[in-house]
């Protein structure tokens, strides 16, 4: 993105040499099974935070006492923090024999939301939820995504970092709950293990995968947990070597799409990506496609040029009135006269998008409209079993406007 937000060390080793840390403020979920170190791996999370006399809120269905024996298994004294207030433990446990409730999910909702009443009490700086999966069985999962994003936009605008611990889904509908949670994630780890305990002799593997930003991808690693360090992993960064020169054909005027810079703009700097990041966050999103099924959709909203050259409507005013029109949780990227807009919830229906984005633009006389609308036009794609990375998205998405594809290079 181009405004850099802060990132900050998560404690985990894999996370910290890859992506340098968290994003300040971000949303992280933590898979695994049990006994597979995720309590470890909130220890070190939260210990980097109280080591800089912040403060972080750790919600748990454990008892106090387990928690302070899991950090003393990693020799970390955690009740010095508990008795400053800078770690501030929280005691949760599920509704009993909520099943047989009229309204189950009705419960679960105000369970979920009392997590900001908690939060406005203590102002952490970092919180873990641990763990969260008795508190997301709703029977409709609409309303739990719903109810959780409603509760991790609070989390994010107040600049908090947090991490949400699940166990791995073991039936098709856990499944789903589960990746409806993961796609309003900034990104997740899954921690797998075979058999036994987890050590040198007998590791386990990590992987950390971003939804948003984190544009050095996706890595994966043996980990192992050490009794005076915690979680360890076997990965050393490779060297990248910059190419200096390149051949460049000058008989070719036209850029290869890698060469097409994005637009730069200064309006919400959160909300708009590079060329690059954009790239890289549809690949993300067609991986995710490929382990989930969950549908994206990318969009492409073009402006004549005609429309900018007699001063009706730039790109700039464009991009912002379809800012307006789209959730948070969506990725936008200005290419020359197009803004790019991914989609990432499949039941978007970008017929609509249309005329929201004509409801805001800066201009609402009849006759500014009327006129304004032939100028604008909308190129939409929704990914299936044939899309194989984001070249193939924006070739067909180019295809529908250009004929000549090699016009772009794609060829």
């Amino acid at each position: 993105m181009k405004n850099k937000l802060q990132v900050i060390p998560s404690g985990n080793p894999l996370v910290d040499l890859t992506w340098g840390g968290f994003y300040r403020g971000g949303t992280y979920f933590l898979l695994g099974p049990r006994k597979s170190g995720r309590t470890i791996f909130a220890l070190q999370y939260i210990l980097e935070a109280v080591n800089k006399k912040e403060t972080c809120l750790y919600f748990s269905s454990f008892r106090p006492r387990d928690l302070l024996i899991n950090a003393a298994a990693i020799d970390v004294d955690i009740q010095q923090f508990i008795t400053q207030n800078q770690l501030i433990l929280v005691r949760v446990t599920p509704a009993k024999n909520i099943e047989y409730a009229k309204d189950p999910d009705s419960y679960m909702v105000e369970y979920i939301r009392d997590i900001k009443s908690v939060i406005d009490q203590y102002n952490p700086n970092r919180i873990v939820f641990d763990e969260l999966t008795p508190f997301i069985g709703f029977k409709d999962p609409e309303l739990l995504k719903e109810t959780f994003l409603e509760t991790l936009d609070y989390i994010e605008e107040k600049g908090i970092t947090s991490l949400f611990i699940l166990s791995e889904p073991a039936t098709p509908a856990a499944h789903k709950i589960v990746s409806s949670l993961l796609s309003l994630s900034t990104g997740y780890i899954t921690l797998d293990k075979g058999e036994g305990l987890i050590n040198k002799k007998n590791p386990g593997t990590i992987k950390i995968t971003p939804n948003v930003g984190h544009v050095e991808g996706e890595f994966t690693s043996s980990y192992y947990i050490e009794s005076d360090k915690g979680i360890q992993v076997d990965y050393r960064p490779e060297v990248s070597i910059k190419e200096i020169t390149r051949f460049r054909d000058e008989r070719n005027s036209y850029p290869s799409l890698t060469d097409i810079s994005g637009f730069q703009t200064s309006l919400a700097p959160n909300t708009f990506y590079t060329l690059d990041d954009f790239k890289l966050l549809l690949n993300n999103q067609i991986a995710f496609y490929k382990q989930t099924g969950q549908l994206s959709t990318l969009i492409a909203v073009k402006i004549d040029e005609t429309a900018e050259k007699n001063k009706l409507l730039t790109i700039k005013q464009l991009a912002n009135a379809i800012r307006l029109s789209i959730d948070k949780k969506d990725k936008v990227c200005i290419l020359r006269n197009m803004v790019l807009v991914l989609f990432t919830k499949e039941d978007k229906d970008a017929g609509k998008l249309i005329s929201s984005v004509i409801n805001n633009l800066f201009e609402s006389s009849p006759q500014y409209l009327s006129k304004i609308t032939q100028y604008i036009s909308l190129y939409s794609i929704k990914m299936d079993k044939g899309t194989h990375n984001a070249e193939d998205m924006f070739k067909q998405l180019l295809a529908a406007d250009i004929p000549d594809e090699d016009t772009f290079g794609l060829n």
